[in-house]
């Protein structure tokens, strides 16, 4: 991998870090596009980048984050199920599911035919965003933890965090309005814990040009994701998620197609 790599990687991070069309799973893609191997490091950049877009999520919430105790305490209730969950599986997932595009392809594709039954399913005219105001969301702490839950499956490279609390939260009784601003708030302890568990299992690995390389990544993603998230939010005042349903299957599908033609 050289800074190129790594501003590729940053860039495709940060787009796609806060849409419902999985960051890990597209950055694995592009890592195969690219021509990197499937290397630990490789795998630890791809999960330590994403500290970089979940710092914009810090800096467009600020006021929140100092504002809203009871928003916070909600979100730690919600990212305790993720981190038992991650602490267990850690080892597996990273081994055996973030080398697979075979398992990111199919995510990607039953991802997207769920979000498209999911829109016709909750088909109804949403209230406009209103974005950190400082107010308390309206989320009880048993709606919370059921979040947190939904949010573990997206540990299966593909399926897409941000969609995965988004529509669970939809099903656990939670306004699309609130569950969309607190998904962003559960990404903030989430990633960061699953950045700190990855260097502190491969510190001893890492050499003084992949410092460089993780710095590159994470700024990029920083940049990139700040301006992502504004237009993503944006968007979703007057569409829903079946135009990025239509994408996951689009992808899906042409992987797929190059795995069996190619064995890409």
């Amino acid at each position: 991998m050289n800074i190129i790599h790594a501003i590729i990687l940053g860039v495709v991070e940060g787009i796609t870090e806060f849409l419902p069309i999985s960051s890990t799973g597209h950055m694995i893609l592009a890592a195969k596009l690219l021509g990197l191997q499937e290397t630990d490091f490789l795998k630890t950049f791809e999960i330590f980048i994403q500290l970089g877009a979940i710092l914009a999520v810090v800096f467009l919430y600020f006021r929140r984050l100092l504002t809203s105790k009871d928003t916070i305490k909600k979100v730690i209730v919600a990212f305790i199920p993720t981190a038992i969950l991650g602490l267990l599986l850690h080892g597996f997932v990273k081994k055996y599911l973030l080398a697979s595009p075979l398992i990111v392809s199919i995510s990607l594709i039953v991802g997207g035919v769920l979000i498209i039954w999911f829109e016709k399913w909750n088909a109804k005219k949403q209230a406009p965003l209103n974005i950190s105001k400082g107010e308390d969301l309206n989320i009880g702490y048993v709606q919370a933890v059921q979040v947190g839950l939904y949010q573990s499956i997206a540990m299966i490279p593909g399926v897409s965090r941000s969609a995965a609390t988004i529509i669970g939260g939809q099903l656990s009784g939670i306004s699309r309005v609130e569950i969309v601003e607190f998904s962003f708030l559960l990404a903030i302890p989430t990633m960061f814990a699953a950045s700190a568990l990855d260097l502190y299992k491969g510190v001893g690995e890492i050499g003084r040009n992949e410092v460089v390389l993780l710095a590159v990544g994470f700024f990029t993603a920083f940049i990139v994701a700040f301006l992502a998230i504004k237009s993503f939010l944006s968007y979703i005042r007057n569409h829903n998620f079946v135009g990025f349903a239509v994408y996951r299957i689009i992808v899906g599908i042409l992987f797929l197609s190059l795995l069996y033609w190619f064995g890409f």
